[in-house]
């Protein structure tokens, strides 16, 4: 990880507005990182970060807006943290309510722990990642060896004819 980090937001809709809030609060060392986001979650933190820079800041090439979590964006975000395009993600997902898409959703948090990037689930953890000396560090995160598997031999049986 460089000292720019490429920094994941998403939202569930009962969570949109505690997101906002956080990105509010957490604006400025936001703005030193690049930010993708999906969908209306995107557009959001755009309008919330856009009252917070001046002349001297621009939002120009700090935001991706990737599709809507339910239209494929979990997908995509998925696929940039196995292409190694996510440094952190702030994941703020309702656990109380049911989603449509729920297997994108965990679909997404495996490979977050599978390629072992910082997620932050609610407020708080997201308070601490932000905080962290290591934001505005290089960091090099351990990588699990996978080799075994990915080496494996798979037997395939014959059909029953």
């Amino acid at each position: 990880m460089e000292c720019v980090k490429n920094i994941a937001l998403v939202a569930h809709d009962n969570e949109k507005q505690d997101l906002v809030e956080w990105v509010n609060w957490n604006a400025f060392q936001l703005l030193d990182h690049r930010l993708i986001c999906t969908g209306t979650t995107g557009k959001l933190v755009e309008e919330a970060l856009s009252k917070k820079v001046d002349k001297e800041h621009s939002l120009k090439n700090k935001i991706i807006k990737l599709k809507s979590g339910p239209f494929g964006g979990d997908q995509q975000l998925g696929a940039m943290i196995s292409d190694g395009k996510i440094d952190i993600m702030i994941f703020f997902w309702d656990p109380m309510q049911p989603h449509p898409h729920d297997v994108d959703v965990k679909a997404l948090l495996r490979i977050s722990v599978l390629y072992n990037i910082p997620t932050a689930c609610n407020r708080s953890t997201a308070d601490f990642l932000i905080s962290s000396p290591l934001m505005n560090e290089e960091y090099m995160p351990a990588v699990r060896d996978y080799s075994n598997y990915l080496n494996r031999n798979v037997e395939i049986k014959p059909q029953d004819k």
